[in-house]
């Protein structure tokens, strides 16, 4: 099965000092560091959270097994991956069957939306939460949250993006939160317990002092409101800022961006008098003229405020959809889906908005990890939430259940769990590159 995969820009590897804590989060991350620590083990001092002092050696901080140190364990596992990763093509093979999965079990992790959480809306299939990514000349590691904590130890992850990043963070979270050994001191900074409609979430780990964080951005670009000559309010897209939250997250050590479901002419009033550069709206614009421009403007932010020699940068790409019969709004449907996609022949063509972000990365000077998840994800077309998206369907939604699936998101535990696999053999990579330039200055 023969995938295509965009060459991944080279990328420093870091480590970074986390700049001011955001609003939501408390103030655990530690004392500045030199660039050249990026992503090495290290022990975090003690902390203090809010009015709490958190010593990160204070308890066994994992469930990984039998174990001499956390950290010792991290390096066997850069050890015993380094060499069959370094050269592999993670974007380029099949879906197998696993018996070992999933990751978590199904109503495990209370944090995951009502959305994705498929099983317990009633979903009675279970083989999709079985299926495990694997790259034709590697096999990626099974994601240990004992140890992906002791990477992100003192340290602060950000997912930015629409709600598919949100898929992918509850995902992470859920992992990470599975492998503690005191979950009571996993939290939402802000107290929060359910993840929808605010524009921004921080999970604690109090033990490993990191934070891993979710910021709706869904265009990566501000959304913005003006008065027009008739003094009417209306909605415009700033295609030359990036969203207002960016101050909070720039200093991140890990940032994970994502943009694409929401450039469609539903969510872009059909490009007319939508699209806003300066004090100019334009009257028209093509949607992926208007994608390019945001790109754009993204890349040149990341140029003037990450610091490569402090911060890894990925950009996780599209996300497959399934609507047979029609789209999101107009009785599209995906509920009698239970296998994947076999045959390649019947995958959609490549999406023409990944080529846009595939020239804008290639034109960048700071270095960016491209995700390419967007063929692994369009054989899964079992494994979306169609109807078992909630519990409770309105009498509207009753009447015709049918017209109101969710073909876009990826239930939970699911396809997005394949794309944290990614990025943690990404950062096994990465950490390993650290070592062999340590060794070889």
């Amino acid at each position: 099965m023969s995938l295509q995969r965009t060459p991944p820009i080279d990328l420093a590897t870091p480590r970074l000092t986390p700049p001011s804590p955001s609003p939501l989060t408390p103030l655990l991350l530690p004392q500045t560091r030199t660039a050249d620590e990026a992503l090495s083990p290290a022990k975090s001092p003690p902390v203090s959270v809010a009015d709490r002092t958190v010593n990160s050696t204070s308890s066994t901080p994992s469930k990984p097994g039998k174990q001499t140190g956390s950290v010792s364990l991290l390096e066997q596992e850069i050890k015993k991956w380094s060499e069959s990763l370094k050269d592999c093509e993670f974007f380029d093979g099949e879906w197998i069957m696993d018996d070992s999965y999933p990751l978590y079990k199904p109503g495990s992790c209370n944090i995951i939306d009502e959305q994705f959480n498929c099983i317990s809306n009633g979903r009675p299939d279970k083989d999709f939460q079985k299926l495990k990514w694997k790259p034709k000349k590697c096999s990626l590691p099974r994601l240990n949250g004992g140890i992906m904590l002791e990477m992100l130890r003192g340290r602060r992850l950000v997912f930015v993006g629409d709600s598919l990043n949100r898929n992918m963070w509850e995902s992470l979270v859920c992992m990470l939160k599975g492998s503690v050994k005191d979950e009571s001191k996993v939290y939402e900074a802000s107290g929060r317990h359910h993840f929808r409609g605010e524009a921004e979430y921080s999970f604690v780990f109090q033990d490993y002092n990191c934070t891993v964080e979710f910021f709706v951005s869904p265009f990566l670009v501000q959304e913005n409101e003006i008065v027009d000559k008739k003094g009417t309010k209306k909605e415009t897209l700033r295609l030359d800022l990036v969203g207002k939250s960016s101050e909070q997250y720039k200093g991140a050590d890990i940032i994970v961006f994502n943009t694409g479901h929401w450039w469609t002419h539903e969510k872009t009033s059909k490009g007319e008098d939508y699209y806003q550069e300066g004090s100019n709206v334009y009257h028209e614009l093509a949607v992926h003229e208007a994608f390019r421009k945001a790109l754009t403007t993204w890349g040149r932010w990341v140029e003037k405020n990450v610091n490569p020699n402090k911060s890894l940068v990925f950009f996780r790409g599209y996300s497959a959809s399934h609507f047979s019969g029609g789209q999101w709004n107009s009785g599209g449907a995906c509920d009698s889906e239970t296998e994947p996609i076999k045959n390649e022949t019947y995958l959609t063509p490549y999406p023409d908005k990944m080529k846009v972000l595939e020239r804008v990365l290639k034109g960048m000077r700071t270095p960016v990890t491209y995700l390419n998840i967007t063929r692994l994800t369009d054989y899964r077309k079992d494994g979306h939430p169609s109807v078992y998206r909630k519990q409770s369907l309105s009498d509207k939604e009753k009447k015709t259940p049918l017209l109101y699936q969710d073909c876009s998101h990826w239930c939970l535990p699911g396809v997005p769990d394949s794309w944290n696999e990614i990025l943690y053999a990404e950062l096994l990579v990465k950490l390993n590159q650290l070592g062999q330039t340590r060794r070889n200055p």
